[in-house]
């Protein structure tokens, strides 16, 4: 089987009725991650072979979403997006991902009249973008601390 029949098959979900198993091998992919073990794959006659550290990392990250009931699609790095993949990738609509690249917010390049993303560059983006959410998160915690918002009974919002 050739990476791009692979690679095209698209996004992967579980079905509810799997999210149990699921989540017993996300346990089970953790337990082996934090022991720095080498798991092993069995094959159908006997044959086994080691699971690299990359892989492993991977296969659990993959395993831990659909463990969540999340979809997860698989993407080269080195591969150019379409602004429809980038803005599924940031989970935002194509419209604003566009906004992002004409603003430069994120590097692209043009074939013909279609802008492609790198995945690089997206993921440059991405990791700058959580960072500013995560601080602004805390900022937001602090304050609330400071003024002892927590402290506050719950409010009825009818």
């Amino acid at each position: 089987m050739t990476e791009s029949k692979v690679l095209a098959r698209g996004p992967v979900a579980a079905a509810a009725s799997e999210h149990d198993l699921l989540a017993m091998v996300d346990k089970f992919l953790r337990d082996e991650r934090e022991s720095n073990s080498s798991p092993t794959l069995l094959g159908r006659q006997g044959k086994k072979v080691a699971l690299p550290a990359s892989a492993l990392r991977l296969f659990h990250e993959m395993i831990h979403l659909l463990a969540e009931g999340r979809v997860v699609t698989v993407v080269p790095a080195a591969k150019e997006l379409t602004t429809q993949q980038a803005a599924d990738i940031l989970n935002v609509s194509r419209p604003y991902l566009v906004r992002l690249l004409d603003h430069g917010e994120i590097l692209f390049s043009r074939t013909g009249t279609h802008r492609r993303v790198r995945f690089e560059d997206l993921m440059s983006y991405k990791l700058e973008r959580d960072t500013r959410r995560s601080e602004g998160l805390r900022k937001l915690t602090r304050a609330s601390e400071k003024f002892g918002l927590y402290d506050l009974p719950p409010t009825n919002a009818e």
